[in-house]
């Protein structure tokens, strides 16, 4: 049997209790990686292990400093650190509020700053001592980052700086043996999609609109997506970094 793609791999994601970050903690053990799964949500990280037991699981809030900082001190060096935490926020710049603007931030990029400044010495150290390349992958967005989109103000404000976290930190480190890439879907079908559509005025209107706005025909499902990561997280892209790939079904062409 052959292999799988990410065989000896350590891979750390966040928010993995549930839709992308779920299917992504799976998608990574099935190709051999020891994976470390993050989130705040207890009772859908303990469905997680049922479903593939030999997943680690780690309760971690992403907004906590000091926790982040803990769990990089007792976790051994990552091959691969898969930022995929974040939040939507409706509202323009007049009806997003401060508090919207800042919850937004602190989720969607501010974490992902903690996450890296904690694990990166580590992860250097490692790719140092194993003459390999260990990569991040940050969970940005084709909705206003790539292009504008109405009523996603702080939104695609957060997506689009964390492109800008993601070159610079490429940058940085590439001649140490780190990439770091951010990955940019469309619209994807998961348990956070579908409370914004419960949640709307008219939730069969609003789910019509959402996939409206992808060319291809349909939403995408965390099967679109997976693909990518595994791509990024594995060896094959190891000439690959500061970029931001799009999985959008045609929104940007």
């Amino acid at each position: 049997m052959r292999p799988g793609r990410l065989q000896g791999k350590t891979v750390l994601i966040t928010a993995a209790a549930q839709g992308m970050g779920r299917a992504c903690a799976l998608a990574c053990a099935a190709e051999g990686a020891r994976v470390i799964a993050t989130d705040i949500d207890a009772p859908h990280l303990a469905s997680l292990v049922q479903e593939c037991s030999s997943i680690q699981t780690e309760l971690l809030d992403v907004r906590d400093g000091a926790a982040v900082q803990a769990l990089a001190a007792r976790t051994s060096a990552l091959d691969v650190l898969f930022n995929c935490a974040g939040i939507v926020v409706n509202g323009s710049a007049v009806d997003c509020t401060e508090a919207d603007w800042d919850r937004s931030f602190d989720i969607n990029v501010k974490s992902m700053f903690r996450m890296c400044q904690a694990f990166l010495p580590g992860m250097l150290l490692h790719a140092k001592a194993s003459h390999g390349s260990v990569c991040i992958i940050n969970m940005a967005s084709m909705a206003s980052s790539i292009k504008g989109f109405a009523n996603r103000c702080a939104y695609g404000a957060t997506k689009a700086a964390v492109i800008g976290l993601t070159k610079s930190i490429a940058a940085d480190f590439v001649k140490q043996g780190l990439r770091c890439n951010a990955l940019c879907p469309g619209t994807v079908d998961t348990p956070s999609l579908r409370g914004r559509i419960a949640s709307a005025a008219d939730p069969v209107q609003a789910e019509k609109d959402f996939v409206a706005r992808q060319p291809i025909g349909r939403l995408a499902t965390v099967d679109d997506i997976t693909p990518l990561v595994i791509y990024l997280a594995s060896d094959e892209s190891q000439f690959v970094t500061g970029q931001a790939l799009l999985v959008d079904g045609g929104v940007t062409i």
